[in-house]
């Protein structure tokens, strides 16, 4: 185990199977919303709340300008990725 996880981001993640989803995805390179939603078979509106609120916590970052609407790209922080790797280990 990990010993700089921070178990607060685990539990956000592991609360959510959308944002289980998108932690997953998003360890294999940077995507849209809906290149998430395609992948793992869900609606792009739980995808994109999800991204929101890992947003908020710190977990994902948008990748491109905040004024883009369309074709908005994110990726894992450093905090989403010892998230990512400790529940990969799992």
């Amino acid at each position: 185990m990990s010993a700089d996880v921070n178990f607060d981001d685990v539990s956000i993640v592991k609360s959510s199977k959308y944002r289980e989803a998108v932690v997953r995805e998003l360890a294999e390179g940077p995507a849209t919303p809906s290149e998430i939603a395609e992948a793992v078979h869900e609606e792009i509106a739980h995808i994109s709340r999800a991204l929101n609120e890992m947003r908020e916590d710190d977990l994902v970052e948008l990748l491109v300008s905040e004024d883009r609407k369309k074709g908005r790209i994110y990726g894992l922080t450093d905090g989403g990725e010892k998230v990512q790797s400790y529940l990969s280990d799992r």
